[in-house]
């Protein structure tokens, strides 16, 4: 071995003079560091890594370092610094090159990025620094204003990737604007005797280069595993750790025929658990499904056979200690000819985010029976209590039914006056709370809490109910909330003397903004109901179709997540407007983030509330009215 290991030195020899010839060619001054060219790593890799280190290193002096003026007027020494660093880690060399330059701008590269359609601007907004980075290892993509014989030709980073890929190794950015770049390289130490992961498909053995395994997990399609196999757009996915991770066949991608393929359900035939052999190739993580892991052993790598050359899946093969021959899986051909699966990994990452705003877009219901078998269901985070009282305390007063409860009268109601009270035993009821005052739902069974999604798809004409929704596979009827309410106090937010008033003596004017029925149909009754002259517009454009018809009013409450025109842009079009620019504007989200505080701050909200948080709603109402009443 000691022959074939040269030290890594003799591929930078002539890194200075290069780096001296940029110096004088590009009018900068340039000092070039080299730490550990004793470093020791195999000929053949050697030969590869040669021509790459090379253009990273004139990248580096081109696009990183600043001019020498520039450097020093954002506080920098006139000479810029390039260091080129090898070490051995764990069978691997290391190869960092760093720069202290200007780092990489991210909004240019996202208008390159929009302007060579390779992403759109909203792909780009859900993307992070380092994703948006990664973009100037595409093929094609530059970020030079001008072409030179050193850059701007469209051939770059794109070739230094796949060539450092080939031969097993990964490169990883990381960038920060104004302080400079740092490019690491990971390649095997050597490609004749490498660590291998033997596993077996369909009665064959294959050998899997251990560098580029993360771990072994074995996976379940029964729900209730840690480990579980879902299906997203027709493709299998593994859940793991709360992440969805792309899944590949190793018999489909060898095309090698089992059992299964002769039946429709993969699962009749392979049972409930799966080997799993996490993959990763550069950024992209996959796993691989095997029928049978073994061990590993170091082999002794053959190249492989002329014939054989145009498959990529293969990186040569090797002769185990029992004489048998196999062939050794390369990781970057797979993620390349699986194609959707893995190539396009980003598809299943868009696919989690989706689920994650799905998840955020769900929220949770109280399930239960009131007036026959057909489930009903209120929003959760109005319910202050679930309680189950004895019927035999519940008493008549001023022509309603109360409790005593936690020292205080609390009335009864029900949904519908057909909805009898047991005669005895205990009775479920949902208790709403607000401050001192308290009320009771009385209902026959509460079900279930569940997380769904609430679309109201019919809308009720009957008092007590907003409308019906698919809930848990099951049809179930909303009910209003502030019906109820109404029913049991006639002034549950306040007493008369308290309510609000206008200027003129009249109710405060609220215009209520959101394209949801349900929102609008809960929050109408409540706002009635607390004393203030409610108007409802679909969306932000309907809003400003009032204004434009002459019509004022003392608030706004607006639901950020709308069609067309978002809730940030309906407040931007408010504030940017004489007519109502003076009008206070509240928001209603399901995203309640710090950052989208701030976004709501500077747009021009006054407040900013949760969904379903009626207290805050309320409170905020006021008190900003208040504000503004005192500011007048």
């Amino acid at each position: 071995m000691k022959p074939r290991l040269p030290p890594i030195g003799n591929a930078w020899s002539k890194l200075p003079r290069i780096v001296r010839d940029l110096s004088h060619e590009l009018g900068k001054k340039i000092d070039l560091v080299m730490h550990g060219a004793e470093t020791e790593l195999d000929r053949q890799v050697l030969e590869l890594i040669k021509d790459p280190l090379t253009h990273m290193v004139r990248n580096s002096a081109d696009h990183g370092l600043e001019m020498p003026e520039d450097r020093v007027a954002s506080g920098k020494q006139q000479t810029g610094k390039i260091v080129l660093e090898a070490f051995h880690e764990g069978g691997h060399i290391i190869i960092k090159i760093t720069d202290d330059g200007r780092g990489l701008n991210s909004e240019k590269i996202k208008k390159k990025v929009v302007e060579s359609g390779l992403a759109s601007e909203a792909e780009l907004e859900g993307m992070s620094k380092q994703q948006i980075q990664n973009f100037i290892m595409r093929a094609g993509f530059s970020t030079a204003e001008k072409v030179t014989n050193v850059s701007g030709r469209g051939v770059g980073m794109d070739v230094v990737r796949s060539n450092i890929e080939k031969i097993g190794g990964t490169i990883v950015l990381t960038s920060e604007e104004g302080e400079g770049s740092t490019f690491t390289i990971k390649i095997p130490l050597t490609l004749a005797i490498v660590s291998a992961l033997i596993v077996e498909c369909c009665g064959e053995r294959f050998a899997v280069p251990q560098t580029s395994v993360v771990e072994l997990v074995r996976a379940s399609t029964n729900n209730n595993s840690d480990h579980t196999i879902e299906m997203i757009n027709g493709s299998p996915v593994l859940r793991l750790r709360d992440h969805l991770l792309p899944l590949v066949h190793l018999n489909e991608i060898m095309r090698l025929e089992t059992a299964a393929d002769e039946v429709a359900d993969r699962s009749e035939v392979k049972g409930s658990e799966e080997f799993i052999i996490v993959i990763q190739v550069a950024s992209f993580v996959f796993g691989i499904v095997v029928d049978r892991v073994f061990d590993t052993e170091e082999i002794v790598v053959k190249p492989i056979a002329p014939i054989l050359k145009n498959l990529s899946i293969f990186s040569g093969n090797t002769i185990l200690g029992d004489g048998s021959v196999i062939m050794i899986l390369d990781p970057n051909g797979i993620a390349a000819m699986s194609g959707d699966a893995v190539v396009n990994s980003d598809d299943a990452s868009k696919e989690e985010a989706s689920q994650a705003r799905t998840q955020d877009e769900k929220i949770a219901l109280l399930v239960f029976r009131a007036g026959g078998k057909d489930p009903k269901a209120v929003p959760l985070s109005l319910v202050a209590r679930l309680e189950e009282i004895d019927v035999g305390t519940i008493e008549e007063a001023n022509g309603k039914k109360v409790v005593q409860y936690r020292g205080q009268l609390m009335p009864l109601t029900t949904i519908d006056d057909d909805i009898e009270i047991k005669e005895e035993g205990r009775q479920p009821v949902l208790v709403f709370s607000d401050q001192d005052r308290t009320m009771g739902l009385v209902v026959e069974e509460i079900v279930d809490i569940v997380e769904d999604q609430l679309d109201v798809e019919m809308i009720s004409d009957i008092d007590g109910y907003v409308g019906s929704a698919v809930i848990r596979e099951k049809a179930t009827d909303i009910i209003d909330v502030g019906y109820c309410l109404s029913k049991c106090f006639g002034s549950w937010f306040g007493d008369a003397e308290t309510r609000p008033f206008g200027d003129n003596g009249g109710k405060q004017k609220v215009l209520l903004v959101d394209d949801s029925p349900f929102f609008r149909n809960m929050l109408v009754p409540l706002l009635k109901t607390a004393g203030y002259d409610v108007s409802t517009a679909e969306n932000g454009a309907e809003a400003l179709k009032k204004r434009d018809t002459g019509e004022t009013f003392d608030i706004i409450i607006s639901d950020i997540e709308m069609p067309e025109m978002d809730g940030f842009t309906f407040a931007e079009e408010i504030k940017g407007d004489d007519r109502w620019n003076g009008t206070p504007i509240v928001a209603l989200s399901s995203h309640t983030t710090p950052g989208d505080f701030d976004r709501g701050r500077a747009v021009g909200f006054s407040d900013y509330i949760a969904k379903f948080d009626r207290d805050s709603l309320m409170s905020a109402l006021s008190q900003t009215l208040k504000e503004c009443g005192s500011a007048k």
